[in-house]
């Protein structure tokens, strides 16, 4: 009888964890969710700024008269690389 009773407070126990586990993991999600809504803003301005990086790029390279493939012997990339900049395909 005492193990018994020993158990359903073990189990008892188990499932009162479980529950405070599953409402953390609840808590921490919507601050995740809070947050990354609050940031639409920062991230729009990120993307903003990668794109005008390309463009600028570019502008700066045809105002020169240079080439793709002179800028990309200046700084030491691939062609396609500078190209893939201006483009905004990657931003690496």
């Amino acid at each position: 009888m005492l193990f018994a009773t020993w158990v359903a407070a073990l189990n008892i126990l188990v499932f009162a964890a479980l529950v405070a586990a599953v409402i953390y993991l609840f808590v921490l999600i919507v601050r995740a969710l809070k947050k990354y809504i609050g940031s639409k803003a920062v991230r729009e301005e990120k993307q903003a700024v990668k794109r005008t990086l390309g463009e600028t790029l570019k502008a700066h390279r045809t105002r020169c008269q240079m080439t793709q493939e002179f800028e990309a012997e200046a700084l030491g990339v691939s062609r396609q690389t500078v190209s893939k900049w201006e483009n905004g395909v990657s931003h690496s």
